[in-house]
């Protein structure tokens, strides 16, 4: 299982880094399969950084092996739609950015990402473009996020990632994350929505 993920899809979230730049073609990083958080464990926050954020993401679950797929047909593709957080050590990101380096280290930790409960069936969503989302921390709503604000669509990343990876049955996309990012601390209760189902609920440590 690979996962992929994408960056900077949403304009809110590019300008609350005071940043200019709109990619024109997604931004694509991977996780490591060691990255997925093992269900129903805390996370913990890894003793290599003092600021880990939070980052709420629509998920794809791939169904069939892919190459070179054409935006038309990339809706065969896929049968799911799931939830999960892209957990991010900030200031190491910002660190190896800095020193021009791989960032990954930043993104792929173990535990940095979570999948929630369970993928729905995208024949339960009217529009796959008008799906909404939220995390919610401490039980204040800190991110909110609908699909027809993303830059590029499931579709079109889809066709974009088969272009350089050959997707195969169980891989996993993050779609990128909304505006209101944000830190995680000791104790912090995580719980994230998809429409109206909960399907994410974990305690920091």
């Amino acid at each position: 299982m690979k996962i992929i993920c994408i960056g900077l899809n949403y304009v809110a979230h590019i300008k609350e880094f005071d940043r200019d730049y709109i990619p024109t073609e997604p931004v694509v990083f991977l996780k490591p399969d060691s990255a997925v958080l093992p269900k129903k464990n805390p996370f913990v926050i890894p003793v290599f950084s003092n600021r880990v954020e939070y980052e709420v993401e629509i998920l794809v679950k791939i169904n069939k092996v892919g190459k070179h797929i054409d935006e038309k047909f990339a809706h065969k593709y896929y049968d799911e739609i799931g939830l999960g957080i892209d957990f991010t050590a900030r200031d190491l990101q910002f660190e190896l950015k800095a020193k021009g380096q791989p960032w990954e280290k930043s993104k792929g930790f173990d535990g940095s990402a979570v999948i929630g409960e369970k993928f729905i069936s995208k024949d339960e969503f009217q529009d796959l473009n008008n799906i909404n989302f939220r995390l919610e921390k401490n039980g204040e709503e800190v991110q909110v996020g609908n699909t027809s604000l993303m830059i590029f669509k499931i579709d079109e990343i889809i066709t974009h990632i088969s272009k350089f990876y050959t997707l195969k049955k169980g891989d996993i996309i993050f779609t990128g994350t909304p505006s209101g990012v944000g830190p995680v601390a000791k104790d912090d209760v995580l719980k994230g929505y998809l429409e109206k189902e909960k399907l994410i609920d974990i305690k920091v440590k």
